[in-house]
């Protein structure tokens, strides 16, 4: 049986990419990686080669090819039910996919102001007013989901999942921007930042030559 094939974008910048990315690594799943340089003159050409959407990550497994970071890490947990990807229980698992469902399509404000750059420190920038908005509602979710459901372990439903996995790329930009948290936020991003899976993105990225003007604020 072949080994899944995760396609990916430039690890500095691709959040989306991330997400899946990490997921694996953190749970032990293995995978082999191709990554896909952004919005170079070879970027129309090779994503449309492997992505219906002509976005990344992608999953191509067994033949099979699989878009969509939820969709992904839905596959994962069909493919591997014992692994974790979600809680255990049912009501945590609902809440896990409430919380990973409200990344996927809200926090705008935060992802247009603070565009995800592991290779800089942006201190005091992208304070909008829809940002601070949205990190409130963040800090709100994380600490819920810490006092509910994660007194087991450092994450937010205890042991790592797909619903940290969709945080992880919020947790960067924090980092990245230098956002004031409350105790429990910011225990919680320490504990994603000290994942070596993190580490070794945040090694990777600072290695990349490429470089997405768009996702650059300077």
């Amino acid at each position: 049986m072949s080994t899944p094939l995760l396609i990916i974008g430039n690890k500095n910048y691709s959040s989306w990419s991330l997400r899946p990315w990490i997921l694996m690594k953190v749970l032990g799943l293995a995978f082999d990686e191709k990554l896909i340089p952004m919005f170079d003159e070879n970027w129309d050409a090779a994503i449309a080669a492997v992505s219906p959407s002509r976005k990344v990550p992608v999953l191509i497994d067994q033949g099979h090819t699989v878009w969509e970071t939820m969709a992904i890490m839905e596959y994962l947990h069909d493919q591997h039910p014992d692994a974790g990807v979600w809680p255990t229980d049912r009501l945590p698992r609902a809440v896990a996919r409430s919380a990973a469902n409200e990344m996927h399509g809200g926090f705008g404000g935060l992802r247009s102001a603070m565009p995800m750059n592991t290779r800089k420190l942006l201190a005091g920038r992208g304070r909008d007013e829809a940002c601070l908005k949205d990190i409130k509602r963040i800090q709100n979710l994380w600490n819920t989901c810490r006092s509910d459901h994660g007194q087991s372990g450092d994450f937010l439903f205890g042991a790592f999942c797909a619903a940290d996995a969709m945080f992880a790329p919020v947790v960067s930009r924090l980092v990245t921007y230098a956002v004031e948290l409350d105790t429990v936020s910011q225990a919680y991003v320490d504990a994603v930042m000290a994942l070596p899976a993190m580490q070794d993105w945040y090694a990777a990225g600072k290695q990349e030559p490429w470089i997405v003007e768009h996702d650059e604020l300077d």
